[in-house]
């Protein structure tokens, strides 16, 4: 089999491939075979029609055209192998000769890989926020923790701002009760602006038993936009009550006896919190310092792709939140050329991000082990709410097993960066972001912040996003090489 490499541009090449008949012979007894165990010919039985006669009834063509498709995967492979061809995406396959018993000739378009080289990441440099926790923040955390434990005391005097009232509510349009604007028992807050515009000034004032009338317009139902006359009639007001910080709320609120105690076991959390979050921060602004340091093409079709799938995920989260593309429009404010401009800019960045990520774990060769992949895999399985066995069986079905390690090899070149490139805090002390993504992490510290070593590279994971925040471009630009199946096209 002869291989030539033409490159069109630096990330697309077009093989032209020339191909024995001889070298298809495997995949001819193949397909007779197939086509012996399909056809029925009298006298002879199921898989034993010979392959004359199975020429004479279905043609040798038909077995041949079989025969080159079933080919096809192989020898695009072995073209690749044969043309050192790293290919992106799946392939453009043109057929320009198929001829019985001459040689096979087709040409293959396809994507590559970018060629470029990586900075020095010792060279680049980064700054986060440091760890220490300040007086402000513990008293804010404790503040947080008396409001958990807060208990609500009636009061008889003039409702005002922030306090809590029981009201009942009834509108009315033209004078006739609106049915569906009628509430007995709310608890509302005065200020919040929760319910009605006009609510807060009317309860501002009102004690237990008052009742008074406003002019609102409805918000929604059946006279949503028209103006209603609404009653409120208040049953009680309350107000919050803080426990006092003192050893007896130490031990309401926690397994400790002292506040004394409970103050350091909240400095030590909010440190842990801090460390966790600096390493995140440091993978981030790390992998950002070196995808400003490279400038590489992208490969077009690649980022086309990117930007489809990751348009048809946020589409699939907003029709599972009963919401429509209009809806997300209207509520981000963005127009259809803005949100498809976005959509584009994040896809451009995920493939970048793919490529600088790929071509640091080759250049320092990394691998991932079989326990690696189980844990991602396990870990993955937790967010989704399935078992790990059920994860791992539907990733193997859908052959996507190369892409779960694929996100395992990219968590782990990030991790690299972050350890390789010169980290301080911002009081310009160094940070040693190789201890901390090695040291064991509480999992309490870990809460609200990601996992230095579980993060996944930016932008991809089998899993969706539960709630659709924001379109968010895979980095995975496509298949590999390895998962494409060409086909022949005349």
């Amino acid at each position: 089999m002869k291989t030539d490499v033409e490159e069109l541009s630096p990330t697309r090449v077009r093989l032209s491939v020339e191909v024995p008949f001889d070298e298809l012979k495997p995949s001819l007894d193949k397909a007779y075979r197939e086509v012996s165990r399909q056809v029925r010919v009298p006298g002879f039985r199921p898989g034993r029609v010979p392959p004359p006669v199975i020429d004479r009834r279905i043609g040798r063509d038909v077995v041949v055209s079989q025969a080159v498709n079933d080919a096809m995967p192989g020898l695009y492979a072995k073209a690749l192998a044969d043309g050192d061809v790293s290919a992106l995406g799946q392939p453009e396959v043109k057929l320009t000769r198929l001829d019985d018993g001459k040689d096979l000739t087709f040409t293959v378009e396809v994507d590559v890989r970018p060629k470029f080289e990586l900075p020095d990441l010792a060279s680049l440099s980064v700054t986060v926020d440091g760890t220490q926790v300040s007086p402000d923040e513990v008293m804010e955390y404790l503040s947080s923790l008396q409001e958990r434990f807060a208990s609500l005391k009636a009061v008889q005097r003039p409702a005002e701002n922030g306090d809590y009232v029981s009201i009942d509510l009834s509108a009315s349009v033209d004078g006739k009760p609106v049915e569906d604007a009628q509430a007995s028992g709310l608890s509302y807050q005065i200020g919040s602006g929760s319910l009605l515009d006009g609510l807060d000034e009317a309860l501002t004032g009102m004690a237990a038993g008052d009742s008074a009338t406003f002019r609102t317009e409805l918000a929604g139902g059946q006279f949503a936009g028209r103006d209603a006359d609404v009653t409120v009639t208040v049953h009680s007001v309350k107000v919050k009550e803080l426990p006092d910080l003192d050893d007896e709320f130490a031990q309401l609120a926690s397994e400790f006896d002292t506040l004394g105690e409970l103050r350091a076991d909240t400095r030590s959390k909010l440190e842990r919190m801090k460390q966790v979050q600096q390493v995140v921060q440091a993978r981030d602004r790390a992998l950002d310092a070196l995808l400003n340091q490279v400038d590489i093409p992208l490969p077009e079709g690649v980022v086309a792709e990117e930007a489809k799938q990751s348009k048809q995920s946020l589409l699939r989260q907003l029709d599972r939140a009963g919401s429509t593309l209009e809806d997300y429009l209207a509520a981000t404010n963005q127009t259809q050329q803005q949100f498809d401009a976005d959509i584009e800019q994040r896809a451009r960045r995920a493939v970048k991000v793919s490529l600088v990520l790929d071509q640091v774990a080759r250049a320092e060769e990394l691998s991932v082990d079989p326990a690696e992949l189980s844990g991602y895999i396990a870990r993955q399985a937790e967010q989704m709410g399935v078992t790990p066995e059920r994860l791992a069986k539907q990733l193997a079905d859908t052959g996507q097993l190369a892409e779960a390690a694929a996100e395992v090899l990219r968590a782990k070149a990030m991790n690299l960066i972050a350890e390789r490139v010169k980290v301080a805090d911002s009081s310009g002390s160094e940070v040693d972001i190789g201890a901390a993504l090695q040291a064991p992490l509480n999992p309490a510290a870990a809460e609200g912040a990601e996992s230095a070593g579980d993060a996944p590279a930016e932008g991809s994971a089998p899993a969706e996003p539960a709630a659709p925040a924001e379109p968010a471009a895979a980095a995975e630009p496509a298949a590999a090489a390895e998962d494409a199946e060409p086909t022949a096209e005349p």
